[in-house]
């Protein structure tokens, strides 16, 4: 076979891996323009690819009554922007209202209600000797269509997990208020260990060995009618456990920010988790110990139905945070 057409034909198994995958759509959002999804490319020696240096989110929208919306959308792309300055990327050439426009108009191109959507901000061209002025900042957006990230039965009978053997990283071995894409190489070791064990989930800890954050999602404990949480000291500021945050105190729960340790886990009454894919989650069991009553508890189940009610644009008073595409 000619190389060409060996090309070809890895290029074709390769994206019907990703139509499997259910991450196909017409077009992808690359540097101002709509690309078709099978040309958005970029070159193997692009140094993000090599080194991870880029930032990226995690964004969904919604059908909504009005129509497909972007839950918190304005929010997401300021962090964006915020990690690409946090990890030292100068010249970003796109504002904030380019960024919520670029990506309003990929969910609206490709046609989709329900979606994910991933803006990543990439070391281009450049930066081969470890240094971010050495290349220039791209960006990129992809949208697919993707259910719950742990599944839909999670929702009513939480899931499994366990303490990672991985510690959540170091404020000063890397920006943990940046979404840095090779930050994320702790949370593959810790969910693949996870996985492989028989879990569903990773709890990690924070060097000084309190709780910190799962994989992917901010952790919360339900313990004699109060809401803890660990400080956003050494984890992510999750928007997600912001919006969570605010629908618990409007419901009347007091929300606690600190220390929590391991056994406290075990002793909760309910504990849940919250992000963007993964939404509103009960934990059921923490290394092999049943959690409350080993199901989703009725605090995580009240946040839980009023958060979903409004990411769908059907609670007033939390409309604000829908961004209509239409």
């Amino acid at each position: 076979m000619a190389y060409g057409q060996s090309s070809t034909v890895y290029g074709q198994e390769k994206k019907e891996k990703l139509i499997i995958m259910g991450m196909e759509s017409k077009f992808i959002w690359m540097n101002g323009e709509l690309v078709p999804f099978e040309k958005a490319t970029i070159h193997f020696l692009t140094p993000a690819l090599h080194y991870g240096a880029a930032v990226f989110e995690g964004i969904r929208a919604y059908d909504t009554p009005k129509g497909p919306a972007v839950f918190r959308l304005r929010e997401h792309m300021e962090r964006l922007l915020d990690s690409a300055h946090v990890f030292g990327f100068r010249d970003v050439p796109f504002t904030l209202e380019q960024c919520v426009k670029a990506a309003k108009d990929t969910v609206r191109a490709n046609g989709f209600k329900d979606c994910y959507i991933r803006p990543v901000i990439y070391l281009d061209g450049g930066g081969w000797n470890l240094n971010v002025d050495g290349g220039k900042a791209s960006l990129a957006i992809a949208t697919w269509e993707w259910g719950n990230y742990l599944g839909e039965e999670a929702l009513a009978k939480g899931i499994r997990a366990n303490i990672s053997t991985y510690t959540r990283h170091h404020p000063n071995v890397t920006m943990t208020k940046a979404k840095v894409s090779g930050n994320y190489s702790n949370s593959f070791l810790a969910k693949t260990e996870s996985e492989r064990l028989g879990f569903q989930e990773a709890i990690m800890l924070d060097p000084q060995g309190y709780i910190a954050e799962c994989t992917g999602e901010n952790i919360f404990v339900v313990r004699h009618g109060k809401i803890i949480t660990p400080s956003t000291a050494p984890v992510l500021e999750g928007i997600t456990r912001h919006s969570i945050h605010t629908i618990a105190q409007d419901l009347g729960y007091r929300i606690l920010e600190q220390p929590i340790s391991r056994d406290q886990l075990y002793i909760a009454d309910e504990v849940f988790v919250c992000g963007t894919a993964a939404e509103c989650i009960g934990l059921a069991e923490i290394d092999f110990r049943k959690i409350g009553e080993g199901k989703t508890g009725p605090v995580t189940r009240k946040i839980q139905n009023v958060y979903h009610e409004a990411i769908r644009g059907r609670v007033a008073k939390y409309e604000k945070w829908c961004e209509y595409v239409g």
